[in-house]
Formats: C-alpha cells, structure tokens, sequence
C-alpha cells in the first residue's frame, strides 16, 4: 500500500503577538508541508552571535559565568558558564562578537574565525546565531568586563585550560550547547592546544 502524502507548501495562514517585550512571542496559524493546519507558538528576538576567545600561548579560554532565569525556572541551575554571546545590534555579526567581548570580558578581540551559522532552537525561535572562534593575548584584557548593568548583568569572568575544558566536555559537564560547539570546534581545528 503507497501512502504517500502529497506536498503542498507550507505557508503562515495569520499571526497573532501574544506578548512584545524583550522577545516576542506570537501565535502563528500555519499550513503544514503534509496539508495540516496547525497553531504554533513561536519567540522572536532577532539574530545573535556568540565568540569562544581563546589565548593560544597560555592555552586558555574565556568564559562568563552569570544567573539565567530559565534554566533556574526549568532546573534549579543556579549560572551557566558559556561563551560570550549576545542580540546583535550592530549590521555585521563580527561587529557584535567583539563589542559582547569587550562588554562582558573587557576583552578587545581582534581576527575572528567563523564557525557556523544557525538555528540554536529551530521548534521555537526564530533565532539565528553566527559562532565565532576568536585568538586573543594576555594584553587584549584591557579592563575587567562584567556585562551592561542596565541589563541587569551580573556577570563573572573566568580564564579556563583548554585541557580542562575538554575534559568537561568529556564528561558532559558543559551544558550550554553554544559553547559546547564552540569548544569542540576549537579541538578539532587546533587539537595541539588541548594537550
């Protein structure tokens, strides 16, 4: 028996905004690719980027470590230790890289290495995010960082072995997966670092 479905295409039938704060969450009335029509709900803060900057003389990476409501509210987690990342604000994502460096580590980064481009949580957000690998020197600290206090960031600045992480990693104990992809980046473009 041939139970192929036939394809039509899919297209959003009405929107509705549920709520416009920092995000904006809509209701979208959606025509499926299998014909179905069904409701979605669907956040949208625009476009981000996130920068793993690392020393390769020290063999170090930059991480921040701040409270995030989410996973409190889902888990209990008290702060996450991630990469820098942030909405972009300016045109260009390499732009935004450094001013979240600068802004959250007082890190002024230079050369940028892009990774990937992509869609963190494609069933929900409409968030696309630009990663970035970032070499930076000791002297690149130019003051001490903490994020934008009225974002309400309260934010810890941390200076990890490459070593170490990847043995967090193998354990699976880093749980932002943003860094996460951008540490194995790193080991598999520069695997001499992590020894």
């Amino acid at each position: 028996m041939n139970d192929e479905r036939q394809r039509v295409e899919p297209a959003v039938l009405d929107s509705k905004v549920v709520h416009d704060g920092w995000s904006t969450f809509s209701i979208a009335r959606m025509r499926l690719p299998n014909g179905a029509v069904v409701n979605r709900e669907i956040e949208d803060h625009g476009r981000a980027v996130c920068v793993l900057p690392y020393d390769p003389e020290r063999r170090v990476a930059i991480l921040v470590r701040q409270f995030r409501p989410a996973p409190f509210v889902a888990g209990g987690v008290l702060s996450l230790e991630e990469a820098p990342a942030g909405l972009l604000d300016e045109d260009d994502p390499q732009d935004c890289a450094r001013r979240e460096a600068m802004e959250e580590c007082g890190l002024r980064l230079g050369e940028l290495e892009h990774v990937v481009s992509g869609w963190p949580m494609p069933g929900l957000s409409t968030e696309y995010m630009d990663f970035f690998l970032a070499p930076y020197r000791a002297k690149d600290r130019v003051s001490a960082g903490g994020g934008v206090l009225d974002e309400h960031e309260d934010i810890t600045v941390l200076e990890a072995p490459l070593a170490e992480l990847a043995a967090r990693v193998a354990r699976g104990e880093v749980t932002d997966v943003k860094t996460l992809v951008l540490i194995l980046s790193l080991q598999a473009r520069r695997p001499e670092l992590f020894r």
